[in-house]
């Protein structure tokens, strides 16, 4: 054959290295790879590496950080928590005392509602409505007068009595004492000898208490009149105003009785501006 049938040799051919032929080995024992164990002396590495920890200097601050702001809201937490501990720490029958004095309470204005819806039946079914309607404002007239101050009223109640040798019962102690008491249903007070009505201010004034610009002094003697069974228990609730007095080494006693009579007076006052709006 002439060179043209001949194959023409590929240029990157022979750039490779020649093909060796492998060569095969025979089977021989496979020779199993050491395990590794741990020294004795990686152990004393690691031991060492962990004991005695090493803190750096912004850990500690952070540390220092979370434990003051952990001190922190366990104050506030408990301080949170004084002003239900007086209730917590009450005794059972401190509580069912507060229990009744709140059914009584419910009790009476559920009969106040009854009363006023009495009066307007007795109105709808009068036969004479412009009597019954003079009868009602006749009466209305007296119990606006008891809580204005300018008739004397009488009734079952109970008398409060503080004495106050220190010097350490203040106005507004006087004024919780009057406040919780009307809360309770008080209808009528009397404080050495000035009548209290809605518009009254207590003020201090050296050694004494001032109500509505009269001065008075020790001991304060309250003339109240409602029902006993709801105002004494009302001034003897866990951190109620009996307490309060106490804590100020004041004595405080509280009598009941069936007959309590407010005969001081206020002058009736006449508005300036305010006119009634019916014809």
């Amino acid at each position: 054959m002439s060179n043209e049938d001949e194959t023409p040799e590929n240029p990157l051919r022979r750039e490779l290295p020649d093909e060796v032929p492998a060569v095969a080995e025979g089977p021989g024992p496979v020779q199993p790879e050491p395990v590794a164990r741990p020294s004795s002396a990686g152990r004393q590495r690691l031991v060492s590496g962990l004991w005695p920890p090493r803190v750096s200097r912004a850990q500690l601050i952070v540390a220092v950080l979370l434990f003051g702001l952990g001190f922190g809201l366990a104050v506030q937490v408990a301080s949170n928590s004084d002003g239900d501990s007086a209730l917590r720490g009450a005794r059972q029958e401190d509580l069912v005392r507060i229990l009744d004095e709140l059914d009584n309470r419910t009790q009476r204005l559920e009969d106040e509602k009854r009363g006023l819806e009495d009066q307007r039946t007795e109105l709808e079914n009068s036969s004479d409505q412009a009597e019954e309607a003079r009868k009602q404002t006749v009466e209305k007239e007296k119990q606006l007068g008891i809580l204005a101050g300018t008739v004397a009223a009488q009734g079952p109640g109970i008398t409060l009595t503080i004495d106050d040798t220190k010097g350490t019962v203040k106005a507004d102690m006087l004024l919780d004492a009057i406040q919780e008491l009307r809360a309770a249903g008080a209808e009528a007070i009397q404080v050495n000898g000035v009548r209290v009505v809605a518009g009254t201010y207590l003020a201090d004034s050296g050694s004494g208490v001032k109500v509505d610009g009269n001065k008075i002094t020790q001991p304060y003697r309250f003339k109240v009149i409602g029902k006993p069974q709801d105002l004494e228990p009302a001034l003897n609730i866990p951190g109620g105003v009996v307490q309060t007095l106490e804590k100020e080494q004041a004595t405080v006693t509280v009598e009941r009785s069936t007959k309590i009579v407010v005969d001081a007076l206020r002058p009736a006052e006449r508005p300036d501006y305010a006119r009634s709006s019916s014809p």
